[in-house]
């Protein structure tokens, strides 16, 4: 007869413990960008919701940008980085396929030998991260998460892209997660529409770059049906996960969606029929969307502008490329 393996468990719940944020260094205002798509800063404001956007200088990766945002989120924590076994790093935008974005960043921020992998799920990564580190802690398999999204999207915007040029921007956004008395994350709703792939996502291969078949590959959408997706069936995603957590949305301090477009946001909160005490994150209008890193950005915003938000309840969604989704309630740090 075998022998019976070992099994472990960890806290039966998580929550997180503090944020950390790195925006691009540069602000871009509308007025640099309209030219290529001839267009005009009225157009864009009125059609998403954004004044400026924030881009990286040329020398900054989005490795540099998710350790600073990890950096800060582990210091606010007052967990010792030492401790941090685990780092997830949700990203489009590796400047290599490999090696990953989390374990570089798991050694600059002082983690290593934390257990390092990266999410490939746009801009629902964040989300789809902060699951599997609420689970894998829960499992025992980690004890303290670093989970960050970064991008720089400015590497795969082509200017004269009419359909998301003008939409993008750069930066990170961290959260540390670990053990907590009582319920900090809720049951996630997640999931994903592969028959929706040419949606939204890069226009070409690197193997057809490599062979000179096409320019550079870049990021880009069809509008209307990315914008129809999001609005109806991502509204139904956030009620249920309204309901996966037991609670109402009068119970709701914060909504946190994806900074994907402004009207989107708007047509959410009156769609989940929010109360007027309940606080919209709306970072895209001067951070822009920075997919991966648009959640966790707007979070660490909104504690910073709304410290009374602290230990409420947040509902979050990300979407995106894929197309994919997730959304979950969590209570603020």
């Amino acid at each position: 007869m075998s022998p019976i393996l070992n099994q472990i468990t960890g806290p039966a719940y998580t929550r997180i413990y503090s944020f950390g944020a790195a925006r691009g260094e540069n602000a871009v205002p509308n007025d640099d960008l309209i030219g290529p798509i001839d267009s005009s800063d009225e157009w864009i404001r009125q059609r998403t919701g954004i004044v400026t956007r924030v881009r990286a200088d040329k020398g900054t990766d989005a490795i540099d940008l998710a350790a600073i945002a990890g950096a800060e989120a582990i210091a606010k924590s007052g967990i010792p980085a030492d401790q941090v076994d685990l780092v997830i790093v949700a990203t489009i935008s590796n400047p290599k396929q490999s090696p990953s974005v989390s374990a570089i960043v798991a050694d600059r921020v002082g983690a290593n030998p934390a257990a390092a992998y990266d999410v490939n799920a746009a801009c629902a990564g964040y989300a789809y991260a902060i699951t599997q580190a609420d689970a894998l802690i829960r499992s025992g398999a980690a004890r303290y998460a670093l989970v960050i999204g970064t991008e720089k999207l400015s590497d795969v915007v082509d200017p004269a892209d009419r359909s998301i040029s003008f939409l993008l921007g750069d930066g990170a956004g961290a959260a540390l997660i670990g053990p907590s008395d009582t319920p900090g994350i809720a049951p996630a709703v997640w999931g994903s529409d592969g028959s929706k792939a040419d949606a939204v996502g890069m226009n070409a291969t690197l193997t057809e770059f490599r062979d000179g078949e096409v320019p550079w590959p870049t990021l880009r959408q069809e509008g209307q049906t990315v914008f129809r997706w999001a609005v109806w069936e991502m509204a139904k995603v956030a009620r249920e996960a309204l309901d996966k957590a037991g609670v109402e949305p009068g119970d709701i301090a914060a909504f946190i969606p994806h900074q994907a477009n402004m009207r989107i946001i708007d047509e959410f909160a009156k769609q989940l029929k929010l109360p007027e005490s309940t606080v919209i994150a709306r970072d895209i209008e001067t951070t822009g969307n920075t997919s991966a890193a648009s959640i966790p950005l707007a979070s660490h915003r909104l504690m910073a502008e709304h410290p009374e938000l602290s230990g409420g309840l947040a509902l979050q969604i990300g979407f995106g490329a894929g197309l994919v989704f997730a959304a979950q309630v969590v209570v603020l740090p």
